[in-house]
């Protein structure tokens, strides 16, 4: 008899630890873990004051008015009063804010709806952007190999006429303002198959972070000025964001401006800077800098710490200085320091006026937010449908033992791998441009892709090295993947580790897309 009940105990405890086991599995409403705590309650038959108490707390927990009054509101101002939240910085709060929630909310939830994800639009071309790439892309690819443009560390002067004659550089500039008006998915494409040489980087540029910057929050006045020229090529654009001795780091910049005004009553900046790794720095016209502002005399009426500023500054202007220019993996791109010295401009070009000033993370990280879902997907999927193209050939052509080599098992293995994640990168590529063209900033996604997009090239490119073997190891104009090779170690922007752990995916994606954690932040700091 005593063995039975044992049995019975041991039966009923099961079914208490299974069913506490599923509840938390779907997750339920707090109103249906008291239910359990009931049950198990009566299930052991405890006293009739253990049943007060717990109806006690069941009342406080399950209705809101009281919760927040009892349990809520303490608990805030304790946290609060003992500085148990560390702070969040105006860099950090933008960084987690920046963008929109897409597809990634349901990545990070935990319960995704793949209903939803797959009722995500893959874009087409429109007919314009298809006569683009089947005309002037086509085109300039023919003007110069990769290893003519690795010869002369430059693209030909007749390429670059090109580029600006076909407007390659106004591809994301609306029409009204003399670009091509190209969707986001027509840029990616152009990008795609300009990764196949050495301009990506070049057009990546000219069509990403100072114009979409200048688009999305210049002044009519500064549209109207630049736009037009940088869509012709006649100005030249880039980014000085990267500082000497603090990288990307926003919160250890160091370059600076201070607000003066002039006899004539007009508001002026001087700025000092030092920057590195700017692409285009060498042959831009017109430089976007990013430049922690002071303000002395409160003469913008935002206190003397005006925080991160962005200025256009026309690279002509006295006290500019660039006089080098890096050498990046010996890949031919331009990129090289830029510093500046008692360079003083008006306030006027402060990118949005002076009503921007103090909004430069923000603006950066906002246009990031859109803009990494592009540049990163587009050239990494070029060199993969590179590798592709290249690997399958030579595997047909080059014979072993009497055998093309791409009859051979472990030339398969790495063939079908090659094939299968250029496919995939492909289609995400095509994905996240439909999420950008319907006017998503997916943060969350972009970095997502950024680390992903890069890491697979890397995979892709070592595996069409192996399968090259010694036809890989001299540079000359028939080995086609060594300037790629080359260049595909490189980190841009922020490095692959930093991306995937803190910076990006996980301290900021996680968080803008956990469905209350943002609002509980915002909180705490009410309080």
């Amino acid at each position: 008899m005593a063995q039975g009940v044992d049995i019975m105990a041991l039966l009923i405890v099961g079914l208490i630890v299974c069913l506490f086991v599923a509840l938390a599995y779907v997750n339920v409403p707090m109103v249906a873990w008291f239910a359990y705590g009931a049950l198990v309650l009566a299930v052991f038959q405890v006293p009739p004051w253990l049943w007060g108490v717990f109806c006690l707390v069941a009342v406080v927990f399950n209705i809101p008015f009281i919760r927040q009054v009892v349990i809520t509101a303490p608990l805030f101002k304790a946290i609060g009063a003992f500085s148990l939240l560390p702070a969040i910085s105006d860099i950090e709060r933008a960084a987690i804010e920046a963008g929109t929630v897409w597809v990634d909310g349901e990545l990070f939830s935990g319960k995704p709806n793949f209903k939803r994800i797959l009722a995500e639009p893959y874009p087409t071309l429109s007919l314009d952007e298809q006569a683009f790439v089947d005309g002037p892309v086509e085109q300039v690819c023919r003007m110069a190999t990769d290893w003519e443009i690795h010869q002369r560390k430059d693209l030909p002067p007749d390429v670059w006429a090109y580029l600006k004659q076909e407007r390659f550089f106004g591809m994301t500039i609306p029409s009204e303002y003399g670009g091509l008006g190209f969707s986001h998915t027509g840029h990616s494409a152009v990008m795609t198959k300009l990764a196949s040489r050495s301009f990506a980087y070049t057009a990546a540029v000219t069509n990403s972070l100072a114009p979409a910057m200048l688009l999305r929050y210049g002044t009519a006045e500064q549209k109207q000025r630049y736009l037009p020229k940088l869509a012709t090529g006649q100005e030249m654009s880039c980014l000085a964001w990267t500082g000497s001795t603090a990288g990307a780091d926003a919160v250890s910049l160091q370059s600076s401006g201070t607000v003066f005004r002039a006899k004539d009553g007009e508001l002026f900046l001087r700025l000092n800077w030092q920057k590195q790794y700017v692409i285009l720095g060498a042959i831009a016209t017109l430089i976007g800098l990013a430049v922690r502002l002071h303000d002395p005399d409160n003469l913008l009426g935002k206190g003397t710490d005006v925080g991160i500023t962005c200025v256009l500054v026309p690279a002509d202007t006295p006290g500019v200085q660039r006089v080098r220019r890096h050498d990046p993996m010996g890949v031919p791109f331009h990129s090289s320091p830029i510093s500046g010295r008692n360079v003083v401009l008006s306030a006027s070009q402060i990118i949005g006026g002076v009503e921007r000033a103090g909004q430069g993370w923000s603006m950066l990280m906002q246009s990031l937010a859109a803009g990494g879902g592009i540049s990163f997907p587009a050239t990494s999927t070029g060199v993969a449908k590179l590798v592709s193209r290249v690997i399958s050939g030579y595997s047909v052509v080059r014979e072993q033992l009497g055998l093309p080599i791409g009859n051979c098992e472990g030339v398969e293995e790495s063939l079908a791998r090659i094939g299968s994640l250029t496919y995939s990168m492909d289609a995400a590529r095509l994905y996240t441009c439909g999420a950008v063209d319907q006017g998503e900033q997916p943060a969350g996604v972009s970095a997502i892709a950024k680390y992903q997009f890069t890491e697979l090239s890397r995979h892709i490119i070592n595996d069409g090295m192996d399968i090259l073997g010694d036809a890989g190891v001299c540079r000359g104009p028939r080995n086609l993947l060594a300037n790629i090779y080359t260049a595909t170690p490189i980190p841009v922007e922020v490095a692959n580790s930093l991306t995937r752990s803190s910076s990006m995916i996980y301290g900021q994606g996680a968080t803008h897309c956990h469905s209350y954690l943002v609002d509980e932040i915002k909180a705490f700091e009410v309080n």
